[in-house]
């Protein structure tokens, strides 16, 4: 089943030097799976999540054939019609999420706003399923944790409480922007296990940003590489490491590997013509 269509998606900024196209013709679906997407640094990834929940702002320009939420057009809906969207049917954890806790608020005060504004209940009942929630990303002890400040929380703390306020308007969609980058490996191992969980139990559609190659191979069904803007290349996760795109084999190739070591890395070698191809559809 289809829970997103995105097609030809566009995301432009003007600048001293003309119009930037950061993203350009991105098109792919999106089912109750774990959709990666990669690439470097400025490839537009985030921009793309970004992009599925009209996040753009002026003076950016963001265009699409249609972005289609189980047959809705959400393109063609207005900005407090898509406030409905945004964290009930649709949420997105941001890139270093702890950092997007407000500091002068209790935990608990926050998880338990994001729980009312989507649904008609008191301060009992949201305070309740707030500890249930927190409790679901493996936090110990939640109702001291709903007394404290983001600033008393750790990175893996913060990260899975990011994750608890963004599941619990039980949305359709997640978007998890690099969430995990900032974290150790043992931590990182343990919030992308409850993800998976989270996901696979409400049959959500899972689209995970990463510029992490290995472990997007390891935790993902289906990957998109996206380079200066487009998608160009898709394959299934566990077949990543034999991809075709010479881009997709470069990164790779430039990974550290403990079973192979070497001197030097390689310097993956840019063909111009990588970014003038048209785009490739991550279509199932």
């Amino acid at each position: 089943m289809t829970l997103l269509d995105v097609k030809n998606l566009w995301v432009k900024f003007p600048s001293r030097h003309g119009v930037f196209d950061a993203v350009r013709g991105v098109s792919f679906t999106l089912g109750r799976e774990r959709l990666g997407i990669v690439g470097e640094s400025g490839s537009g990834k985030s921009l793309t999540g970004r992009s599925i929940l009209k996040l753009i702002r002026p003076p950016g320009i963001m265009t699409a054939d249609q972005i289609s939420l189980e047959g809705e057009d959400l393109m063609q809906k207005s900005e407090k019609e898509m406030q409905a969207v945004r964290g009930q049917r649709i949420s997105m954890v941001m890139q270093d999420p702890k950092f997007s806790l407000n500091p002068v608020m209790t935990i608990g005060e926050q998880i338990m706003e994001a729980y009312r504004l989507h649904n008609s209940v008191g301060k009992k009942a949201a305070f309740i399923k707030a500890v249930e929630m927190l409790e679901a990303v493996s936090i110990r002890d939640a109702e001291r944790v709903m007394r404290a400040y983001p600033h008393e929380m750790s990175g893996g703390m913060g990260q899975r409480i990011m994750i608890a306020m963004m599941l619990i308007p039980n949305p359709q969609i997640l978007i998890a922007d690099e969430p995990t980058s900032a974290l150790d490996v043992s931590v990182q191992r343990q919030v992308l296990d409850i993800m998976d969980k989270l996901v696979t139990e409400r049959g959500m559609g899972l689209i995970f940003i990463s510029h992490d190659l290995n472990l997007v191979a390891d935790f993902c069904d289906r990957v998109l590489i996206m380079y200066a803007g487009r998608i160009v290349e898709v394959c299934d996760a566990d077949k990543l490491h034999e991809a075709k795109h010479p881009y997709t084999q470069g990164l790779l190739n430039s990974l550290p590997r403990l079973d192979a070591p070497c001197a030097r890395l390689k310097v993956l070698q840019r063909d111009p013509a990588w970014s003038e191809a048209p785009s490739v559809s991550g279509r199932i």
